[in-house]
């Protein structure tokens, strides 16, 4: 009788399954141009006809032009631009500006004559995707490097010369988004748990990668026991002045810059910050970025103190350090956090994961804030609302932390 239930189950799935897609290629051909400070983007689909369009947000600072398309081009303004394939194999081509200063004479996105650096959501602009139904795009990009330049670096898994597959279940169109490294590069390889670890940056320009693989290996095991999860691939890039003198996080890759310490003398660690944002993917709304800077530098702090790196002495000076800079803070609302703000965020986690361990601990489950930033992963976008309620939830009662002025 088991093994009969067991086969109707499996009848009555494949009846619910639904029918295979249909699997077709879609290629982005990249080639720089050093001379000019842009790229050539070629987006090639196999069958044109199973997209209806593609409606891209081109931006408002003019970085796309010199559109050529097999089908339909239309332009809406400046900012907006819509594709229709034609039949058969479709492709469409433009050029994109690299250069982009994100602050005065600091670039988070540049091209010299021997290398690049930027991201790939500025190679490919967002857009919105109408397909037929049952239809399954294969997304990948490959590169053409100017004479001279040695190899190409992404997040996305490497399938062939200077090739990579990108796909993305979050998205329906598979953008291939996060850092780009191409050039004359150096790379340092490293697989921490299931995950393949890049380190890449032009050669030249100060990048400490055997310092950025050994800290990374030091705090890679508490970091898991936190966040699990354990992406195919991470790639960290950086260079020097003039690009932006911090941190960037995509969700397979960062930036630091190469003049960043990987301990600051506070204490904190812009590497590690960063690893927490890939790591934990926590974004908010309703001026709540406290959350997202909060946690990240929380973390910082935190998996260095339980990987042996910081002494309880240390530690404290750390808070004190803490306690000294956000002083004059007096809420913690905002859409976009300052330096004084995270500070006084992470004093509120601290204290938080101590209110929640001291509730928790005569229970059969303790608990701790680690619990918070696993029920936040899970949601699309986190506010102060959804903090307090997970929180209040793992304890049983109202927190007394987390019933603060700096929060209202």
């Amino acid at each position: 009788m088991l093994i009969r239930r067991l086969l109707m189950s499996a009848v009555a799935l494949s009846l619910s399954s639904p029918v295979w897609a249909k699997k077709v290629d879609l290629d982005f051909n990249v080639r720089f141009l050093p001379e000019t400070e842009q790229a050539e983007v070629r987006m090639t689909v196999e069958e044109g006809a199973v997209i209806r369009s593609l409606d891209f947000n081109l931006g408002d600072n003019g970085a796309y032009s010199d559109f050529v398309a097999d089908g339909e081009w239309t332009a809406q303004g400046e900012q907006r631009g819509i594709w229709k394939p034609a039949a058969g194999k479709s492709s469409l081509t433009y050029k994109v500006r690299i250069n982009h200063e994100r602050a005065p004479g600091r670039y988070d996105a540049r091209i010299t004559p021997d290398w690049t650096l930027l991201r790939g959501d500025d190679l490919v602009p967002p857009a919105k995707l109408d397909q037929l139904d049952k239809t399954n795009l294969v997304t990948r990009i490959q590169f053409q490097l100017p004479k001279g330049w040695k190899s190409v670096e992404t997040g996305w898994p490497r399938i062939g010369k200077n090739k990579f597959r990108v796909d993305n279940p979050q998205r329906h169109f598979d953008r291939p988004t996060g850092w780009i490294v191409a050039g004359k590069v150096g790379t340092r390889r490293v697989r921490l748990g299931e995950t393949d670890v890049a380190i890449a940056a032009p050669v030249g320009e100060g990048m400490r990668r055997m310092d950025v693989m050994t800290l990374l290996t030091f705090v890679w095991p508490v970091a898991q026991d936190v966040f699990p999860r354990d992406p195919a691939k991470l790639l960290i890039v950086g260079a020097g002045d003039p690009m932006w003198r911090g941190g960037l996080s995509a969700s397979n890759s960062y930036y630091m810059h190469s003049d960043r310490p990987l301990v600051s003398e506070n204490g904190t660690s812009s590497l590690i910050h960063e690893l927490v944002h890939v790591f934990s993917r926590i974004t908010a709304k309703d001026r709540s970025d406290w959350i997202t800077e909060g946690i990240a530098e929380y973390y910082s702090i935190e998996f260095m103190r339980r990987a042996g790196g910081l002494s309880e002495e240390r530690y404290q000076k750390i808070r004190e350090q803490l306690i000294r800079w956000s002083k004059p803070v007096k809420s913690l609302r905002t859409d976009r956090s300052s330096g004084a703000i995270t500070a006084r965020a992470v004093l509120l986690m601290q204290e938080l994961d101590r209110e929640i361990r001291a509730a928790t601990k005569d229970s059969t489950a303790p608990r701790s804030l680690d619990d918070v930033a696993r029920g936040l992963m899970r949601l699309d976008k986190v506010s102060t609302k959804d903090f307090i309620e997970i929180s209040e939830n793992l304890m049983g009662r109202p927190s007394k932390v987390l019933d603060s002025k700096l929060l209202r």
